[in-house]
């Protein structure tokens, strides 16, 4: 035991370290890994639409059950109801063969994928009805499938007696695997530490998995993920925090990188985040292991994630709430204060008139005062480029309110002559020209695309800086590319709108025809770009072309 705990100090020393003072890079891998989950399944699509060409065009029936047994391995962890198409399709083709271990194996993926389904009984039956003898080296195979069919009972039963009798069935099975696999093999290594796990010696299952995980190939990213939540497991028994997180993590992401859809360690991470007041991670965490589960038909893991999404979504909703109020005061104390310095302005400009005639006065006052005179031009001198300043300020606002009244002025006469060309074309009797005239669109994207134009450029004259600001703002500016000609794109638009001072992203959907989704997913895939702290990101907009102003 003490020469255990030893070697288990001299194991996870580094890795605790690295834990330590890593975990937040590595919850940015993870980030964008998540963010990227479609380019891996679009790997892995690849990969199973050229065994599926292979199937189409393979003739020889041994041949076409090899092809189906690899679709079912791809489909298993990645979509049960194309797995079960394929299992029953490479069931169908070994009775054809008639060959005793190829219709085992075959039977025993069909009840494997009946249990990832939730067809419980249904995979039951198969097993019941398969004689093992006569295929002895799928044993480890029919024991591994059982004892995990009866894992997803325990897990799905609400009767603590149930719960007992299937752990004892689930014991006796990982002995049967123990004995049915070779040492030092993988599937040993994970029974064995599964097995030690559960009677709570987290330190002897450590010392197995840590000194196991890595000799595990590179790029076997489905063994790693596995390996990696049985060490999670571990440190969750011994209460090990920060690097249970920190192995949930690596397991996470080899899952998503082997694009499995039926898993656990991105959902329990999503939980303890959630604990941590990571509300943001928590949210999108859960919500990706929700799709994942829901696309796989993973009944089991679709139905234990539904028990903790309400609360992390309650929690997003309810932290989005109080931003939104927090921002709501912001604007109610900004707006109060420019009423405090208006007022202020006006007596500051009301105090400089009354200055102007006291010096006329004071400048026939003897030598005496002329100390006190200098003051007071030097003081004229400030209020003058005081009031300079307000002058070309308001000259700025009385362009941009002009610029807006032509353009009414304009798009009224527009409407005019749109509303005669229809009044020709109705009294003229061309009904279909005139249905065709009032179906088009290209009218009001003429418009739209003159309105935005209009707008950009009364933006830039206003903060001719504002879009080489903001890319300095992000970690790299090639995330803003504006196409030749281009003066602002849409998500510049949305953060021209919100240095204007208009946030609210109903508003914003409405003045850029956008769904709320879609001005929601662009703040969002902006702000996690900023280089500094992201929620000061809006703020740091907001402080653009200040200087100039």
């Amino acid at each position: 035991m003490k020469k255990n705990k030893i070697l288990l100090f001299l194991a996870i020393l580094p890795v605790f370290l690295y834990a330590q003072n890593d975990m937040d890079s590595l919850l940015k891998v993870l980030d964008k890994t998540v963010e990227n989950y479609q380019h891996f399944s679009q790997i892995k699509e690849e990969r199973m639409n050229k065994l599926k060409e292979s199937l189409r065009i393979t003739v020889s029936e041994p041949q076409k059950y090899e092809i189906c047994g690899k679709l079912y391995d791809e489909y298993s962890a990645y979509k049960s109801d194309s797995a079960l198409i394929y299992a029953r399709r490479k069931l169908q083709i070994a009775e054809k063969l008639n060959n005793k271990r190829s219709l085992t194996d075959a039977q025993l993926n069909l009840a494997s994928i009946m249990g990832t389904a939730g067809l419980y009984k249904e995979a039951m039956d198969i097993l019941i009805s398969i004689n093992i003898a006569e295929a002895p080296d799928l044993k480890a195979y029919y024991f591994h499938i059982y004892r995990t069919i009866y894992g997803y009972m325990a897990d799905y039963t609400v009767s603590s007696q149930e719960k007992m009798k299937y752990d004892k069935i689930i014991e006796a099975f990982r002995d049967s695997l123990l004995v049915s696999n070779p040492p030092k093999t993988g599937t040993h290594v994970m029974v064995k530490t599964d097995q030690l796990i559960v009677s709570k010696q987290f330190d002897e299952a450590l010392v197995i998995l840590l000194n196991y995980f890595p000799t595990i190939k590179e790029d076997d990213y489905h063994s790693k993920a596995i390996i990696a939540y049985s060490i999670a497991l571990a440190y969750e028994g011994k209460r090990h925090r920060e690097l249970e997180k920190h192995w949930l993590a690596l397991s996470a992401i080899n899952d998503i990188q082997c694009s499995t859809k039926e898993y656990i360690s991105l959902r329990n991470l999503a939980y303890l985040l959630y604990e941590d007041g990571d509300i943001d991670r928590a949210y999108s965490y859960m919500k990706r292991s929700l799709d994942d589960a829901l696309f796989c038909n993973a009944r089991l893991r679709t139905y234990e994630i539904s028990r903790m999404m309400p609360i992390i979504d309650k929690a997003f909703k309810h932290q989005t709430e109080s931003r939104q109020r927090q921002m709501i005061i912001t604007i109610i104390s900004i707006s109060i204060l420019t009423i405090l310095l208006a007022i202020a302005v006006f007596f500051v400009y009301r105090q400089m008139k009354k200055l102007a005639v006291a010096r006329k006065n004071l400048s026939q006052a003897n030598d005496k005062l002329n100390t006190l005179n200098h003051k007071l031009s030097n003081i004229n001198i400030e209020l003058k480029e005081a009031n300079t300043t307000l002058s070309e300020s308001n000259l700025i606002k009385e362009e941009y309110i002009g610029r807006y009244m032509d353009q009414c002025s304009e798009y009224i006469d527009k409407l005019d002559n749109y509303r005669r060309m229809l009044n020709k074309t109705a009294t003229s009797g061309k009904v279909e020209d005139l249905l065709l005239a009032l179906k088009s669109k290209e009218f009001i994207e003429d418009e739209l695309k003159e309105f935005y134009n209009n707008f950009d450029i009364t933006f830039l004259q206003l903060f001719p800086r504002f879009v080489e600001d903001f890319k300095s703002l992000l970690i790299d500016d090639e995330y803003v590319q504006l196409k030749t000609g281009q003066l602002l794109n849409t998500e510049l638009r949305i953060y021209a709108l919100i240095r204007l001072g208009i946030s609210d992203s109903v508003k914003i959907s409405h003045f850029l025809r956008c769904s709320l989704s879609t001005i929601y997913n662009y703040r969002t895939k902006i702000r996690n770009k900023a280089a500094g702290n992201r929620d000061e990101f809006e703020e740091k907009v907001m402080q653009i072309g200040l200087a100039a102003e």
